[in-house]
C-alpha cells in the first residue's frame, strides 16, 4: 500500500516537472497560427452573439405567452420595465495612466503636508459604528 501511494507521488511530480518543461520552452505563434486563432475567436464570437439573439427572441416569447395567459385569468399585469442602454463608462475599457488618486502615482505637495489621521494609530476620533470597549464587572460580581 505504501509503494503505490509513492509511486503515485513520484508519478504526480514527474508530471508536474515535465508539464512545466513543456510549457516553457514552446515558441511564440507564427503568423499564421496567429491569425488563424484571430479567425477561429472571431467565428467564436460570432455564435456567441448569434445564441445571445435566440435566447432573447426565447424570453421574448416566452413573455408574451405569459402575458397571454395572465390576461385570460385576470392576473395584474405591469407594463415591461424599459432597460436604459449601459452607460459608456461600463462598455468601455478602462484606460488609466496612473494609479488613481495621485498624478503619475506621486505624492503632491498637498497629500505630504496632509496630517495621518487613523483610528488604530489613536491620531483619529473612533468611528460612530465602531463598539464601546465593555464596561468593569460590577463590585457585587465576583470574579475569579
Amino acid at each position: 500500500m505504501q509503494h503505490t501511494k509513492i509511486a503515485a507521488l513520484t508519478l504526480m511530480l514527474a508530471l508536474a516537472c515535465w508539464s512545466a518543461l513543456a510549457g516553457a520552452t514552446l515558441p511564440p505563434p507564427t503568423a499564421a497560427e496567429a491569425q488563424a486563432q484571430a479567425a477561429k475567436k472571431a467565428v467564436a464570437d460570432a455564435q456567441a452573439e448569434k445564441d445571445k439573439q435566440a435566447l432573447l427572441a426565447k424570453f421574448d416569447a416566452l413573455t408574451a405567452v405569459w402575458r397571454g395567459k395572465a390576461a385570460e385569468k385576470g392576473w395584474k399585469l405591469n407594463p415591461p420595465t424599459p432597460l436604459p442602454a449601459p452607460a459608456a463608462a461600463v462598455t468601455a475599457p478602462a484606460a488609466q495612466s496612473a494609479p488613481s488618486g495621485q498624478p503619475d502615482g506621486k505624492l503632491t505637495a498637498v497629500g505630504a503636508q496632509a496630517p495621518v489621521t487613523s483610528e488604530k494609530s489613536a491620531t483619529a476620533a473612533p468611528s460612530a459604528d465602531v463598539k464601546p470597549a465593555p464596561s468593569p464587572p460590577a463590585a457585587t460580581v465576583q470574579t475569579r
